[in-house]
């Protein structure tokens, strides 16, 4: 390979003759060769950042035009690249220095590199002129809580539509009633409309936890420079590239708030992720139910009939299986394993900085993604296309003792309870163990043993 040589305050650097990155950059990559590379919604926000403290370092009269006008124009090139033509230039690993530091001088040197391919008679610097009033310290974090809100956007529209898709399964099977079950034991009946309700009500709740949390990430560290002091920088300065960064999302970030919280703690994140894991364990809960009562089909439960994406067994023919389920649950397990990391990774805010930065949001962003790809699949091949067998569930509910508890008021709870025995000692229905007993008629049987007013739906 072809090299080219630069320096930085250490000495001198060999780097790909064709690399946008600079000497720091190229350190980065010989020192730190484990795990994921840095996602990319954290560089296109550092790109944002810096195109915007040039707009703002312009403005303040601390910058010329002319540079300022050929970093934005450096960072809008890059920002038109699609993912895999970005990540050529943007090649450093999470796990690196805890600030994120080397990630921000990667952006700062291939702003620089671009801005000179775009125009060599003007000379770009990147810590004097790309990281003008900035510090990796507040600028890192920054980038963090933007990235991490534009993320959540996704997942909560994935989850609302999977909410509404349930709701007109809700809907669909209102009045079709299916034998209930606690303790993994047959229980009374309900109907499966009611049992999906509790399906909807968990993700709308789900969606309040997070809505009521994300607010939190709006508060951005931006100005606290090194220690959250704000030293080399200005008020002004923040507020510009504030509102810069604002125009460009269309949000309400803001910057008035304490910096030494915003660099030594990632409470907003940490606890923003928290509403994340519960969204997983109820998805878990509700991904489990569908596959548990789809199961069989002649074997199981037979309750539900779910799609057949594709075949499910490379040595048995013909067997489908909840695939769809089953990446949901292991990414559900994934986000909780994250949480852990993140909650872990939120209480090393040694003295003024917390040194897990890229962990943190490298976690946070997995968990969304996952969250965001498997919910989408769930309700698209799986939840959409999901239908009732009415036969196994009208059996079921027929062949239940569990009924019997309509005639608890009747008889009372010990005369009942010698009933559901008798009929589970001899293996007879319930109707046949009640009449044996003597202690009811049949048409008392029928009317009282009435499983769809048994489920409430239409209390008198």
């Amino acid at each position: 390979m072809d090299f080219r040589i630069e320096s930085d305050t250490i000495g001198p650097v060999n780097i790909p003759v064709d690399a946008l990155w600079g000497a720091q950059t190229q350190r980065s990559r010989q020192n730190f060769k484990a795990g994921n590379k840095m996602p990319l919604d954290v560089i296109r926000v550092l790109l944002i950042i810096k195109r915007s403290a040039a707009v703002a370092n312009c403005q303040l009269g601390k910058m010329t035009k002319e540079k300022s006008d050929l970093i934005v124009k450096a960072v809008d090139t890059l920002l038109r690249l699609e993912n895999s033509e970005l990540r050529r230039d943007f090649p450093l690993r999470v796990y690196q220095t805890g600030s994120g530091t080397q990630t921000n001088m990667n952006v700062n040197e291939v702003i620089a590199h671009m801005a000179k391919k775009l125009d060599a008679s003007l000379e770009i610097l990147p810590n004097d002129d790309v990281n003008m009033g900035q510090s990796s310290n507040d600028v890192f974090p920054t980038a963090m809580n933007i990235a991490a809100m534009q993320a959540l956007k996704h997942v909560i529209e994935e989850v609302q539509k999977l909410t509404d898709e349930l709701k007109n399964k809700q809907r669909l099977y209102w009045e079709t009633v299916k034998i209930g079950r606690t303790h993994l034991q047959d229980a009374t009946p309900l109907t499966f409309g009611q049992e999906i309700s509790g399906w909807v009500s968990m993700l709308e709740h789900d969606l309040e936890f997070i809505n009521s949390t994300k607010d939190s990430l709006y508060e951005l560290p931006l100005g606290g420079t090194a220690v959250g002091t704000g030293l080399n920088t200005t008020v002004k300065f923040t507020e510009i590239v504030n509102t810069e960064i604002n125009n460009y999302y269309h949000s309400s970030f803001n910057v008035k708030n304490n910096k030494f919280y915003g660099l030594a703690a990632h409470s907003a994140i940490n606890a923003v992720h928290g509403t994340l894991k519960t969204l997983a364990a109820d998805l878990l809960k509700i991904a489990n139910d569908v596959r548990f009562l789809a199961s069989g089909p002649r074997a199981g439960y037979g309750e539900l009939n779910i799609p057949a994406n594709e075949p499910g067994s490379s040595i048995m023919p013909g067997k489908v299986n909840p695939t769809q389920a089953e990446a949901l649950t292991m990414a559900a397990v994934r986000v909780i394993g994250n949480d852990t990391v993140i909650s872990v990774a939120a209480s090393q805010g040694n003295f003024e900085m917390n040194v897990y930065k890229p962990l943190i949001i490298d976690a946070f962003l997995e968990s969304v993604s996952l969250l965001t790809l498997t919910v989408n699949g769930f309700n698209k091949k799986m939840i959409a296309g999901m239908t009732v067998n009415e036969k196994r569930m009208g059996e079921l509910v027929d062949n239940s003792l569990m009924t019997v508890t309509a005639l608890s008021p009747h008889l009372g709870y010990h005369k009942s309870a010698e009933i559901a025995q008798k009929a589970q000692r001899q293996g007879i229905s319930l109707r046949e163990a009640a009449l044996e007993s003597g202690e009811i008629s049949e048409s008392d049987f029928d009317q009282w043993v009435d499983t769809k007013k048994m489920t409430m739906i239409n209390p008198e």
